[in-house]
């Protein structure tokens, strides 16, 4: 764009140039029941409910997993048992979700007893694959939050129970299902750009969001993996899923240079603190009943803060990542994401040998009249298209719906292959993890060097029913 264009805000430039009246819509485009938000289909007749099981009851566990289950999904699963290893927030969560069913500190004795037909795994990254395994072990089919697991042993030891027991172990990469990412899935299958050549990919996670990982678990990479795991991998399955093909190589930087070691202030956590008024990270998790309910009063158990300082010393993950990631079908990606950022979004190009789409994404936008996320399709020697998506009406840019949707309702087609199977959560997580290697030895590292998986230059689907 010109001078004068960046010059522009951002909504004069779309009134001066008719994009607001002039846009493609979303809904111009067919779309399955999987890809727009729809009411529920009636339930199948004489077909019995889904047994389902959940281990981990935090915060996750408890709404999108629990809560959001019973109450718009019970013509077809109910649930049988509820795990945690936290006696009190085990209890906390049964009452949150609204569940009748038993709870459990001993994982094992659930599944003997309840037999679930589906075990949803919500604990910490890092015993991912316990649950996992032990689950398709024991005769349920698996649905586990992301990121799979955090480290290539533990990725292989997946593979090969899923192999070996013949159950299936589906990864829910909700971002999938947000309307704005699947309609940049479609304009590049349909040849909009001609051929995807490579792609700039650059996320910021903001000074609320984003600290909140280093208050938590996730601040330690025994436990979460770091962000190049956590976070990233949902990241990196979009690439995976966009670009239709396995990632090849990584060469990654990283460091600590904002949290952690490097704050002014330090304590152990918040409500312990003596610089309050001083610290801007400041956070008070008494103004929060849900957060006092779940953690302050069930943390004598464990001893686990849900407040942590962002300040302390045991952080051990990056805040700052960057990463060159080459596709097996030779494309190429530049990869950035910043954990300290004003505001929290994403900006994306893809670039083809006949145009070029862009967008830039604001998830913690000041509240406005505009009700879209904007796609710009730009075609070489061509005009340039606005396209607006209309904004989801569940979590992350309405795919939470969407996605449990084609999980849990009869008769849900899945027309972007936005369905993941282990595979896909298998090569999300080692993205990071390659690149976690690469920081440390300064090389690149070779995906295929890490499990048993060997990247393909055309991306293997699973649809999992």
């Amino acid at each position: 764009m010109s001078q004068e264009v960046n010059a522009m805000s951002r909504r004069k430039f779309l009134a001066s140039t008719g994009a607001i009246t002039g846009a493609a819509l979303l809904s111009s485009t067919p779309m399955s029941a999987s890809a727009a938000e729809s009411p529920n289909p009636a339930p199948m007749q004489n077909k019995a409910k889904l047994k389902v099981a959940l281990v981990g009851t935090g915060s996750r566990g408890n709404s999108m997993w629990g809560r959001d289950l019973v109450r718009n999904y019970s013509d077809y699963l109910t649930f049988v048992g509820l795990c945690d290893k936290n006696e009190g927030r085990v209890l906390t969560g049964k009452e949150m979700i609204g569940a009748d069913c038993p709870t459990y500190t001993d994982f094992e004795k659930m599944m003997r007893e309840t037999k679930p037909d589906l075990l949803i795994v919500t604990t910490m990254d890092s015993t991912h694959h316990e649950f996992i395994i032990k689950g398709m072990e024991m005769g349920a089919d698996v649905i586990t939050e992301k990121p799979l697991t955090t480290d290539e042993q533990k990725v292989q030891a997946i593979l090969d129970a899923e192999k070996r027991t013949g159950k299936n172990c589906r990864i829910t990469f909700n971002y999938r299902y947000s309307p704005h990412r699947a309609k940049m899935w479609e304009l590049i299958r349909n040849g909009e750009i001609g051929e995807l050549t490579s792609v700039d990919f650059h996320w910021y996670l903001d000074t609320s969001h984003g600290a909140d990982y280093f208050r938590r678990w996730h601040r330690l990479v025994e436990c979460g993996g770091s962000l190049w795991v956590h976070k990233a991998s949902h990241h990196f399955d979009l690439l995976n899923w966009w670009i239709d093909s396995d990632p090849e190589t990584v060469f990654a930087l990283g460091d600590l240079e904002h949290y952690g070691k490097n704050g002014p202030y330090r304590a152990e956590n918040c409500r312990t603190c003596s610089h309050t008024k001083e610290c801007k990270f400041y956070w008070d998790i008494m103004q929060n009943p849900t957060n006092v309910k779940l953690y302050v009063e069930n943390e004598k158990y464990d001893g686990y803060l849900r407040d942590g300082c962002v300040f302390r010393n045991d952080v051990n993950i990056y805040d700052k990542m960057a990463a060159t990631i080459k596709y097996k079908n030779g494309v190429q990606v530049s990869y950035s994401l910043t954990a300290y950022s004003p505001y929290e979004g994403y900006r994306i190009a893809f670039n083809g040998t006949k145009g070029r789409i862009d967008a830039w994404i604001q998830e913690s936008r000041a509240v406005s009249d505009v009700n879209y996320d904007e796609i710009i399709l730009f075609k070489n020697f061509g005009r340039r298209e606005y396209i607006h998506i209309p904004f989801g009406t569940s979590g992350h840019g309405g795919g939470d719906k969407l996605l449990k949707d084609q999980i849990f309702l009869p008769n849900i087609d899945d027309p972007f292959k936005q369905c993941a199977s282990v595979r896909d959560g298998a090569l999300a997580c080692l993205v990071g993890i390659a690149a976690r290697k690469s920081i440390a030895s300064k090389q690149a590292i070779n995906i295929a060097d890490l499990t048993s998986i060997k990247p393909e230059a055309k991306k293997e689907y699973k649809r999992i029913r």
